[in-house]
């Protein structure tokens, strides 16, 4: 036998999904997240798997993981002391940043510390001009006194981003080697190395980002690689990224950057095989943990990209599946202001204490305890018996809140739930606003061990036709690392205007960047099987500020037809703003490759349809939409491809629960998705 394993760590839960080659079968788990002891989830889940459900680690052949050490090294501010060498007279360059205050309509608001203060930044002549010549040579010397004063200063790593190292990185490299040779024992890092983009600041922010999560992240995957040795998995660990690929663990620990954001892009990599399963053309992805509540729109089952995502304070400007938090997760506290007005969120109980209802010492109200005060959840064991929700508990903290705004239990538990959908109902309306979609186009996948209890209120709100609900949508992003290829991306600036005269030489670049990602995928990966390549790129109008990525058939490459590749970007420009003017002057700014190594992947195969309308197995009486009424509950398991069934409905699973308000049908579909749309069943 052959098992194929998909690991997730999220803020309550740890997800697993595994996938056995000869059944055919999807298996799944929950456990409690450490954030005590990163690591020691993943193990006490393998332990559970082989002693629950007979899975020999040895038969372990896929092990994909995704983690948040790097994202919660960042938050916690628990990483390297770092000192910066950057180019001579720009010493402020993380100080001052991009000038935006952290909130515009506060005059009190203050930007976060950068992650490097001043104090540990250290000025070194050299210097570059814009084309990446030589204007001003290194100088060794004062290369040599930053690196005792930063020694000095206690620093235990080094980042080196110097002006237009992203044309050039010689500089960078020789000063490199001058911090290796005086200081060994010193990590170094360069932004030329890290992420070459055009730019002063997102080049050293990004720089300083992955240096100060390295080691951490290095000691982290390096002790999961022995832990699994240990615990007989044969398996090479595979590492989920922010751009929805993976790359193995041993490469994560020198490019750590890649991989800081990949838990949400797993997720999001997970719905689109969902999407593409249920034949789903639009959708927006509805991701909700203990924490938070992520959402991505697909457009035909892929995601759409892009840079400056936010890991705490800080934005990284490496590519990442477009991923939006957007509201409260299961585990988000309510509370009363000063004014006696209602709020949840954003602190949230975590998986420590949790929410009250779960028992292990939280006595304040999330939005899970109101679904359980209301009969919505908590009628079988949640996150595969880890936790047995006790309502008592639910209603005790809940009823905290209800007497401070003169309301009964079940009306403030209902109004808490109401005010974390009217939050997702305000930013996924400007969400879509500025993609220009309409959510009565879209479906929700909702995933996520809150995301099935809470999809359908937002899908009603916002008038979306349907809610798609996969097997296991506790796990989804556990599963979405197993179907992930190995993919990376790459760029180099060129700052080419788009003519006939330029053909060759942006030509050229593409081809550095071609062969570039072919070494990566056969060479650092050891891959040898079917891959391709995407090509980009990030072109602009003269006179603009900032570039759209605009793929194109690179055949065009070839034929040195530039006016084909600037048709490219005016389509690109067209689509987003409504508008292009292809009478104007096209500049290329950033040439892109990416590669994408296809992995084996699971085969779900298609069910055969049964029509039949599903029996409840007892019906409950719930709170819901201002009123006591009868609920039916079904168990998932016993619900086959084909049957239907009507709300007021509770469906219950070992990884979520799925609330279904009266309105709506449900339907199975073959590949066991519940499909939840309005009007009755006929």
């Amino acid at each position: 036998m052959a098992y194929h394993v998909g690991v997730d760590i999220g803020g309550s839960f740890t997800d697993f999904a595994v996938f056995d080659d000869t059944t055919r079968s999807l298996h799944s788990l929950k456990v409690f997240s450490r954030p005590d002891q990163p690591g020691a989830e993943v193990m006490e889940g393998i332990r559970l798997l082989a002693e629950r459900q007979g899975i020999d680690p040895a038969e372990i052949v896929t092990f994909t993981h995704g983690t948040t050490v790097g994202v919660n090294t960042v938050v916690q501010r628990k990483g390297l002391k770092l000192a910066l060498f950057v180019t001579e007279h720009f010493r402020d360059v993380l100080e001052i940043g991009r000038l935006k205050t952290a909130d515009m309509y506060s005059l009190l608001a203050k930007r976060p510390e950068p992650l490097i203060p001043r104090d540990m930044v250290f000025g070194i002549a050299a210097r570059l001009l814009a084309d990446g010549t030589v204007d001003e040579p290194l100088d060794e010397a004062g290369v040599e006194a930053a690196v005792a004063a930063a020694r000095s200063a206690g620093a235990e790593g080094i980042v080196i981003a110097f002006l237009h190292a992203y044309r050039n990185g010689e500089q960078e490299e020789a000063a490199r080697a001058i911090v290796s040779r005086l200081a060994p024992d010193l990590p170094v890092f360069t932004s030329s190395s890290t992420w070459p983009i055009i730019r002063e600041y997102e080049r050293t922010v990004t720089a300083v980002i992955g240096g100060y999560v390295q080691p951490r992240v290095a000691h982290y995957l390096g002790s999961l690689q022995e832990a699994l040795k240990d615990q007989g998995v044969p398996a090479e660990a595979l590492i989920t990224k922010s751009n929805g690929g993976v790359m193995t663990a041993e490469k994560g620990k020198t490019d750590c950057v890649q991989m800081i954001l990949s838990g949400t892009a797993s997720g999001v990599t997970g719905a689109c095989h969902i999407a593409r399963l249920a034949n789903v053309k639009r959708a927006m992805t509805l991701d909700i943990g203990g924490t938070t509540a992520d959402v991505a729109l697909l457009e035909n089952a892929e995601p759409f990209y892009g840079v400056g995502e936010r890991i705490g304070d800080y934005q990284i400007f490496i590519p990442t599946v477009s991923v939006t938090s957007i509201g409260d997760g299961g585990g988000s506290l309510a509370w009363v202001d000063p004014l006696g007005v209602l709020k949840v969120g954003p602190e949230s109980a975590g998986s420590t204490p949790g929410p009250a209802a779960f028992g292990r010492g939280g006595t304040r109200a999330t939005i899970t305890d109101a679904f359980v005060a209301n009969g919505l959840v908590g009628h079988s064991g949640l996150g595969y018996d880890a936790v047995r929700a006790d309502r008592g508990k639910a209603r005790d903290a809940v009823a905290d809140l209800a007497g401070k705004i003169g309301k009964n239990v079940e009306q403030t538990a209902e109004a808490i739930i109401d005010i974390a959908v009217s939050g997702m109902f305000t930013e996924v309306s400007g969400l879509m606003s500025r993609a220009g979609a309409d959510p009565r186009d879209h479906s929700i996948i909702a995933f996520g061990g809150a995301g099935p209890m809470l999809a359908v209120f937002l899908a009603r709100e916002l008038g979306m036709p349907e809610v798609v609900v996969p097997q296991t949508p506790g796990v989804l992003s556990a599963l979405g690392g197993l179907i992930a290829d190995l993919k990376n991306d790459f760029i180099e600036t060129l700052y080419l205007d788009v003519k006939p005269q330029n053909a060759e030489a942006i030509r050229a670049g593409f081809v550095r960047l071609a062969a570039s990602a072919e070494d990566w995928l056969t060479r650092e990966q050891g891959f040898t099987g079917s891959r391709t390549l995407i090509y980009s790129a990030e072109m602009r109008y003269q006179g603009q500020s900032f570039e759209l990525d605009s793929p194109f058939d690179p055949a065009v490459l070839e034929t040195g037809d530039t006016d084909v590749l600037a048709e490219a970007f005016h389509t690109a420009h067209e689509a987003l703003y409504g508008h292009a003017n292809r009478a104007a002057p096209v500049q290329l700014i950033t040439a892109r490759v990416v590669v994408r190594g296809e992995t084996d992947k699971p085969d779900f195969p298609a069910a055969e349809l049964r029509p039949v309308r599903a029996e409840p197995e007892t019906m409950v009486p719930v709170w819901l939409d201002g009123a006591t009424v009868d609920a039916a509950i079904h168990r998932r398991a016993a619900l086959s491809p084909g049957a239907s069934f009507d709300g007021p409905a509770v469906v219950l699973q070992d990884d979520c629960t799925t609330v279904v308000p009266a309105g709506f049908t449900v339907a199975v579909d073959a590949y066991h998705n519940l499909r939840i749309t309005r009007g009755a069943a006929a």
